[in-house]
């Protein structure tokens, strides 16, 4: 048996792709794009050297045909969907290849398990489906009407919808997840925590929309990946599990919090115009996947007590690429 992930060559994705071949000896079929965020070499090197990992360059909102040949000749025990174009900016500035990339080839790729009587389906999906909530609104779940703000976010949820309409008119066995922003190695420079490791470390300014006043919750994308994992093999058919960590806050106290982990000075910091459509928060009650994992040994590594830990970790990870560039 072996597993399918699509989209495992960018930042999500990679970190699945190694806890995967660090905790299983399944074999494990990388199905990337390659766009500008993607890179083969966030797997790490033995995944690949004793031939657990093959990666495979396609694009799903073409069809690609390199799933029908790894469907054909394989037993394939589930597919892990992270494939997706996710910079809010980028929709903004050029909204066509989103949904190309988010819906379309989550279409092609759900006809595939259709033909291929696929076991199980997992979509990875965004806490942005659900909209903005003000400050004193109660956190997001899985039940909530989906009002997504940016094209984006709207190509996200309508893949879901895609989802959910194959589980209940083909009988698909898949479950949906939804998460909080993420943070960790592997992510892009232009991720906001990234952006802003990169820039205090090379003295640059620090770009921060409007005030900097939006929430947002924030997981380590460790303990994401052991979440997706968790759902894949003990969540119910046809559910969505929001994932979270309850660890809030506002962007300007996040850019802070990291400057001062480098010992470098706020003054890096410069206000831009706000983003179009910018969403105040986002927060997730992951209530429901507590229960699903409650009493199977699960946890988040990096809760509100370990976040500044994750934080130095990462920015550790970026010091040591900054080095190597």
């Amino acid at each position: 048996m072996s597993y399918i992930v699509t989209g495992g060559c960018g930042f999500i994705g990679s970190n699945f792709v190694n806890y995967i071949c660090d905790t299983t000896d399944k074999p494990v079929f990388v199905v990337d794009k390659m766009t500008y965020a993607a890179n083969e070499n966030k797997i790490a090197l033995n995944h690949h050297r004793s031939g657990q990992v093959r990666v495979y360059k396609c694009d799903l909102a073409d069809g690609c045909d390199v799933l029908d040949n790894i469907l054909e000749h394989n037993q394939v025990d589930g597919i892990f969907n992270f494939a997706a174009e996710s910079h809010v900016d980028r929709s903004i500035a050029g909204p066509g290849i989103f949904v190309q990339s988010n819906t379309v080839g989550t279409f092609n790729l759900l006809e595939k398990c259709r033909q291929y009587d696929i076991n199980r389906y997992l979509q990875v999906s965004t806490d942005e489906v659900y909209g903005s909530l003000t400050e004193e609104s109660p956190s997001f779940t899985e039940n909530i009407c989906l009002d997504p703000s940016s094209v984006y976010s709207a190509s996200k949820a309508s893949a879901d919808m895609l989802v959910n309409a194959y589980h209940k008119t083909y009988g698909l066995n898949a479950v949906i997840t939804r998460c909080c922003n993420n943070y960790g190695p592997r992510a892009h420079p232009e991720k906001l925590i990234p952006t802003v490791i990169t820039q205090a470390l090379n003295d640059q300014r620090i770009p921060v929309y409007g005030t900097g006043s939006q929430i947002r919750e924030w997981i380590h994308v460790y303990d994401h990946c052991t979440a997706i994992k968790a759902v894949f093999d003990h969540g119910e058919t046809g559910h969505v599990y929001n994932i979270g960590s309850e660890v809030e806050l506002r962007n300007i106290d996040l850019v802070k919090r990291i400057l001062k982990l480098l010992d470098k000075p706020a003054s890096l910091i410069k206000f831009v115009d706000d983003r179009l459509g910018h969403d105040f928060r986002y927060a997730i009650d992951s209530s429901k996947f507590q229960s699903l994992v409650e009493g199977k040994n699960w946890s988040l590594r990096y809760g509100k007590q370990q976040f500044n830990e994750g934080l130095e970790e990462t920015i550790d990870w970026y010091k040591i690429l900054s080095k190597k560039a």
